[in-house]
């Protein structure tokens, strides 16, 4: 009989590659995902290339949920920030209203730690890229919104990547059942809360942040129902991308 877990906890590994255009596109759609537990998750949509300054930049929204993400560089680093042989990655995360706090920071370096094992770094040592990420609404599944933002605008911004990584928020209720991108409601209610970034080569759990009380055979489960929801949206990506050079070609 295994265990029960009360953990929290993040760890990551990630990396893919996109070139950078000019044209923005706009997409929603609704993914169902079949699993025993028949989660499913909420309207999203995505705008790539929306703001003028950054070098890449994505507007994403999952239901109720919405982040902007910009992405500056490769630019000049500070020489007390600067490693040899790749570039320095930094993540600023901004709340809708006041100062980040501790839950931003640990937010920060799950997304950073993703971005750094999917950015193919070393191809820009002695540099800078700044990954800025503000909350616009939160209703829910923050961290896996911040994670889809970010690789929306990473592929916009044309940065070299080994993989796309895609961020899928799974909660578990009083009852033992798994949702799949809860919203903030259903997140209080949960007595488990899990978020998992999926490489798109080989559906790998790159990252994981998990909070509250669980069996292994439900990390199992909420492991393997991310990595079917991820397929919906790594197909997402990449209609959106095709559409935009449709437009260009």
């Amino acid at each position: 009989m295994p265990s029960s877990l009360s953990v929290q906890m993040t760890t990551q590994i990630s990396y893919v590659k996109s070139p950078r255009q000019s044209s923005s596109f706009l997409f929603t759609s609704t993914m169902d995902v079949c699993a025993s537990s028949s989660p499913t998750l909420r309207e999203f949509g995505c705008e790539q290339n929306l703001l003028s300054r950054p070098d890449g930049s994505s507007s994403f929204v999952q239901g109720d949920t919405s982040v902007l993400a910009g992405v500056y560089g490769p630019a000049e680093v500070k020489v007390s920030k600067e490693i040899y042989d790749r570039a320095t990655l930094e993540v600023v995360m901004q709340p809708k209203v006041g100062l980040p706090g501790v839950r931003e920071r640990a937010r920060e370096q799950c997304v950073r730690e993703t971005c750094e094992a999917s950015l193919l770094s070393t191809l820009h040592p002695r540099s800078s890229l700044t990954l800025v990420l503000q909350v616009v609404h939160d209703d829910g599944s923050l961290l896996s919104c911040f994670l889809n933002s970010a690789c929306m605008a990473l592929m916009d911004a044309g940065l070299p990547m080994s993989c796309l990584f895609a961020g899928v928020t799974c909660a578990i209720d009083t009852d033992g059942q798994v949702i799949t991108d809860p919203n903030a409601a259903q997140e209080k209610e949960s007595r488990a809360l899990m978020t998992f970034a999926i490489d798109s080569t080989e559906r790998r759990v790159m990252m994981s942040s998990t909070r509250g009380s669980f069996t292994v055979h439900e990390l199992q489960q909420c492991i393997a129902v991310s990595q079917k929801a991820s397929d919906k949206i790594f197909q997402f990506y990449r209609d959106s991308v095709r559409r935009r050079y449709s437009k260009t070609l």
